[in-house]
């Protein structure tokens, strides 16, 4: 499996693979909820142009700094990692209260590779609140500049946006691809956003419209608890079940290991 240059809540790392077969052809790739963007890598070699997007700035300024200026990154992560195995603990939260003034995307590198499990978490007034993983020393810096690099390279075609999905879709037509990994409506406080379901059915609607076609990973199945969000029969086509692997969340959390179901509705 690859490694992920970004770590974020909801990865589809996992089912990255078998998500992308059954993605139709198409001419350009947007994503507006890129996240981890777990599902450029097995679209690489056939990826072409791509728009991603989040309304998360820091993580976009990530992703530009990956694409434009990886050497930055990894000087920075280099100095921090070191300081961190000389002074320690301290060191994170120091640089999580840095991150949380001025919103650094060098500094949420460091964080995403330091914190518990890697689980970006924001607080309701938009701050990093994940604490120090005291038995790990987060990523080796050699490590790190490797898969930088790989992914920096991989990216150089896709154009990043600081915007909502609405805004960061809007140049689409029925010649390109759109994959949805929107924040759940049943993990609240987890991701940096939320959004409301009336609009992003509406959104939805208008993409049938324009004859954009779509695939959605919403929700779905954790051991044998169901988090299905129903979606109006009319919106999809077809419906299907990826599974995923373990619920690291769930695992951290409540030190539980149950099997995840994503739910998966595509519009084609």
């Amino acid at each position: 499996m690859f490694q992920p240059v970004i770590k974020w809540s909801g990865s589809k790392r996992t089912q990255a693979v078998d998500l992308v077969k059954l993605f139709p052809k198409f001419k350009t790739y947007y994503e507006p909820f890129v996240g981890g963007g777990s599902i450029l890598y097995p679209l690489k070699d056939n990826l072409g142009s791509a728009v991603c997007g989040d309304i998360c700035k820091p993580l976009i300024e990530l992703w530009i700094s990956i694409q434009k200026n990886p050497s930055k990154l990894i000087d920075s992560y280099k100095t921090d990692w070191e300081t961190l195995q000389k002074e320690g603990y301290r060191v994170y939260y120091k640089i999580r209260d840095r991150f949380n003034k001025d919103r650094s995307p060098e500094d949420l590198f460091f964080l995403s590779r330091t914190c518990v499990n890697g689980l970006i978490r924001f607080n309701k007034k938009g701050e990093f609140n994940n604490s120090f993983h005291y038995t790990r020393k987060g990523i080796n810096p050699k490590m790190a500049e490797k898969i930088i690099l790989e992914w920096s390279k991989l990216i150089q075609n896709v154009k990043f946006l600081n915007a909502d999905y609405r805004e960061s879709t809007k140049t689409a037509t029925s010649e390109d691809f759109i994959y949805l990994d929107p924040p759940y409506f049943n993990t609240r406080g987890r991701y940096s956003s939320v959004i409301n379901f009336e609009e992003f059915v509406s959104f939805l609607e208008d993409l049938n419209r324009r004859n954009i076609k779509f695939v959605l990973s919403y929700d779905g199945m954790r051991g044998n608890h169901s988090y299905l969000k129903d979606l109006p029969r009319h919106i999809y086509n077809r419906h299907v079940f990826l599974e995923s692997g373990n619920s690291s969340f769930k695992k951290v959390m409540e030190k539980k290991c149950e099997i995840v179901k994503e739910s998966v509705y595509l519009n084609f």
